[in-house]
């Protein structure tokens, strides 16, 4: 009877945890991470990070209370009026660097093994880009104000692909490259 009660009382507190923590988890994630904005002052693209965790505390509410911790034009223009938030609080999704990067490689193929890239796993073998220079090189690289340009000047490359063509790049000593022609008359 007793375990009856304590399931009861922690089914309870799970409920209450679920609907009291949903807001704020949702808010937490969908204002973490680089974003890209259009900075109101210059007509040019600003990378940005939310306060993700202000976010989530004030998530009770319906339009939750944010602000900067970071932004590509600062220290220089700190004391901005921060016009930039509209458009974080109007489409957060828009601005977010990693719903920005997956729009880019819907329907896209590797350029080097032209495969297609189909859903991005952005925790295990995330996708690269095949610079204007030639070299592959890692999201990570690219700052998120230059997201905008390098989207138009780059290429998608596969994770294999990418592993595959740093090693080159890295250790051309240890690379043979051969000509397998297919047997035919």
């Amino acid at each position: 009877m007793w375990a009856l009660g304590y399931l009861l009382v922690a089914v309870g507190f799970a409920v209450c945890l679920y609907f009291g923590l949903r807001r704020p988890v949702r808010a937490f994630l969908k204002f973490r991470g680089a974003m890209v904005v259009t900075c109101p002052e210059t007509a040019q693209p600003a990378g940005v990070k939310v306060d993700a965790r202000r976010a989530a505390l004030s998530g009770g509410r319906e339009v939750p209370d944010f602000s900067l911790t970071s932004c590509s034009r600062w220290p220089e223009r700190q004391e901005c009026g921060r016009q930039c938030l509209k458009q974080i609080e109007a489409a957060p999704e828009d601005c977010l660097v990693r719903s920005i990067l997956d729009r880019w490689y819907q329907g896209k193929d590797c350029v080097f093994c032209g495969k297609p890239l189909g859903e991005i796993n952005w925790e295990q073998r995330k996708p690269a880009l095949l610079a204007p220079d030639g070299r592959s090189m890692e999201w990570a690289q690219v700052l998120p104000e230059n997201l905008p340009a390098v989207l138009a000047a780059g290429r998608a490359v596969c994770w294999t692909c990418h592993v595959t063509e740093t090693f080159r790049r890295q250790h051309p000593e240890l690379v043979v490259d051969r000509n397998f022609r297919q047997a035919g008359p």
